[in-house]
Order: structure tokens, then sequence, then C-alpha cells
């Protein structure tokens, strides 16, 4: 890789067109982020592949009626709104099979999915043995290719995919209602049925948008790999919706550098490569999902439960067997080697027995706890409960004891 030629386009002086691919990217990277983010929310992100799969008879038809009509068959518009109107078709034919018929949603997708790309092939097939209009590269609306794109090629879908963007903002609050709540929705006068199909037409605009940069085949994966790969470092919409748009934006920057860094080196399947390792990035090393948080949490509470089962087995006097409960009480000076207990480990286990005393007598009083008590009861009570209410606790339970006391008596 020519280091100096990658640092040229991340700067954006490798030339004029080269910079306004590389700002299309960006805008389709952070648009499908956008965009997939809320299809993946309502559980719709192969409806993407069928629309992505059913541009590519629009694309040759196109070409066929413009290239008859005495031109080249290249205008990109014209291309694009072929796309477009064969996507729609798609999108109707699955909404139409999954209403009249019985087939699930993932059938009718498969179907249409296959008959349209199939139908595509076939076309660009015919293209390239007729002499009609300017076949050569017509194909590379399957992978993708900016190698040849005209600055006004670029300039149309970095407007494309910034106003898509835009688009998604200002509709994001509705779209997010109708992916968590369709009853409040509804109450709210939010037609459902409009606000898929606005989705539908959002994810259309990102594919279309996308035929010319990573072709039709990997758009996919810029509508579904940034929201997957955001939804490890979040657990709010709204700061999912940013990381997933940046994660997209930043797969079409770097991407796009590296391919035009790299002599043949396409650049769609580099974009997907870039973003596959920020979604594998985010699987390893995210603070909420990631694998090792994920690891690191579990041993954590696995030390909780071993310490306070500990501790309470030496409240009681009882003996401890279990070899990892005997070396959380080693490693936290509760226990000599020989079994006995230390100074420090009577305070704590004190202190657990009473916490546990008041966690019980705190969830008979407000059983609708109980489906939170898995986590709680192995934290410190003073950081779940307020002092008022802690105190209150204490009193009670130590007036239990002392009538039970003096019952026994």
């Amino acid at each position: 890789m020519d280091v100096e030629a990658f640092l040229s386009a991340l700067t954006f002086q490798a030339g004029y067109n080269t910079t306004i691919v590389t700002i299309g990217a960006i805008l389709l990277g952070w648009a499908g982020g956008m965009v997939g983010t809320f299809l993946l929310l309502r559980r719709r992100s192969l409806v993407s592949d069928a629309l992505s799969h059913a541009t590519l008879p629009g694309v040759g038809i196109a070409f066929l009626v413009m290239a008859s009509l005495g031109g080249t068959g290249r205008f990109l518009p014209g291309l694009l709104l072929g796309a477009a109107l064969s996507a729609l078709a798609g999108l109707a034919t699955v909404e139409w099979i999954t209403r009249r018929t019985r087939l699930q949603a993932d059938a009718a997708i498969g179907a249409v999915l296959s008959v349209f790309f199939g139908f595509g092939i076939v076309l660009l097939t015919v293209i390239q043995s007729v002499q009609i209009g300017q076949q050569a590269g017509i194909g590379s609306f399957l992978l993708g290719s900016t190698s040849g794109m005209l600055r006004s090629e670029a300039i149309t879908l970095a407007v494309l995919a910034g106003g898509t963007a835009l688009a998604v903002f200002f509709l994001r609050r509705t779209l997010t209602l109708v992916a968590f709540d369709e009853t409040f929705a509804r109450a709210r006068g939010i037609s459902i049925r409009k606000s898929d199909l606005l989705l539908m037409l959002l994810v259309l605009a990102v594919t279309v948008t996308g035929l010319r940069i990573v072709g039709l085949v990997l758009i996919i994966a810029l509508v579904i790999i940034p929201p997957v790969a955001a939804r490890f470092w979040t657990e709010r919409v709204d700061h999912m919706l940013l990381i997933s748009a940046g994660i997209g934006a930043v797969s079409g920057y770097v991407g796009t550098a590296l391919s035009a860094s790299i002599d043949d080196l396409p650049t769609g399947p580099i974009i997907v490569l870039v973003a596959t390792g920020l979604f594998a990035v985010s699987l390893l090393f995210a603070p909420v999902r990631g694998v090792f948080s994920g690891l690191y949490r579990a041993r954590a509470f696995s030390w909780k439960v071993h310490r306070r089962q500990g501790l309470l087995a030496l409240d009681r006097g009882e003996a401890i067997y279990d070899k990892k409960t005997i070396f959380v009480l080693l490693a936290e000076g509760f226990m000599r080697r020989d079994g006995s207990i230390t100074p420090t480990g009577v305070v704590a286990a004190k202190l657990a027995a009473e916490e546990e005393a008041l966690w019980s007598l705190y969830l008979r009083e407000n059983p609708d706890s109980l489906h939170r008590a898995h986590g709680m009861l192995l934290d410190p009570i003073e950081e779940r409960l307020g002092a008022g209410e802690i105190n209150a606790l204490r009193l009670r339970h130590y007036a239990a004891t002392r009538q039970t006391m003096g019952a026994m008596a």
C-alpha cells in the first residue's frame, strides 16, 4: 500500500474526483447506518436484501430503454430511476405475498430476491450480447465501481445520500416510537403501515444511492453491519443511531481511501471489509455488550456469589469445601490457610449476615422487587437503598429478633 497516497486520500488531497467519491461514500455510510438502525429495531433487516437484488432488472431495463432512444444508456439518474422502480415492484410483491398467502415474510423475501436477481442477470447477459448503447461497465452495479465514476455522478450520489440522512434525522422520533411501542404510536395517530412504508422508501433510497459505490450485492452490508455493531455499545436508541451512522461513515471514508491508494482494489468490498473490522472490534471490546466485558461481568458476579456465600458460612461456623469460595476468602483476607477466620473476616461476616437479613426483610415487604433480586442481593445494601430506608429496616429487624429471642426464653 502506498502510505503517502493513503494519507492524501484521508486528507482529501488525492484529486477532486476522489474527494467527491470519498464524501459520497461517507454520506452513504452515514445514511445506511441511520436507516439500518430502525430497520434492525423493526426486525426487517432482510427486506433490504430483497430491495437491493430487486434493483438489478430495473437497471437493465432502464439501460435498454435509454439506449433504444438513441442515447448511450449510461445516464446515471435514468439508471437509478429504473432501479428504484424495480425495487418498488419487488417490495410491493413481497407485501402482496405476505398479505394474500400463508407464506411468511422470509419465504416471500427469498422468492422475490431470487426471481428478480435471476431476471436481472438475464437482462445483463442480453445487454452484453446486443450492439446497443455503451454496455461496458454496466455490470459494475453488481459489486460497485468508482474508478470510472464521473464528477456529475459522484455529486448526484452525494446529494442523494445526504438527503436520505437528513430525512432519517427528521423522522427519527416517529420511527423510534413505532419500533418500540406500536400501540402507543397508534394512540398518537401514527399509521404503522405508512411508517413502515416510509422506512422502506428510505431503505430504497440508500440502496439506489449505493449501487454505484458498493453495488447491489454489498449494499445490504452498509445497512445491517453498522447498526448491529452499534448495538454492542449502547442501550439507547439515540446513541445507537449516532454510533451506527458513525461506523457507516468511517467505513466509507477509510474504505474509499484504501481503494484509492492501492491499484486495482475495488471500493465496495473494501468498504464492507472495513465495516466488518469495526463490527469485530465492537463484538470483542464494546463495554456494554462486548464479549470481553461480558466475561468480566460474569467473573465479577461469580466472585460476588462466592464471597457472600463464604462470609455467611464463616458467620455460621460452617466448614467450607468449595475451592473457588476458599480462594476468594483467602484473596480478600477473610480466612487463613488453616481455615480459621481472621479479624477482618469476623467483621465482614457479621456485616454480610446483617445485609442478608435486611434484604430478606425488604423482599418480604416489597414482593414487586423480586424480579430485581438476582442482582440486588449481592451488592452492599447502601448502594441500592437510601439511609432512611435502611435504618427503618434495621429497627424492624432488631425488633423482630428481640421478639423471637423473648419467645424462645
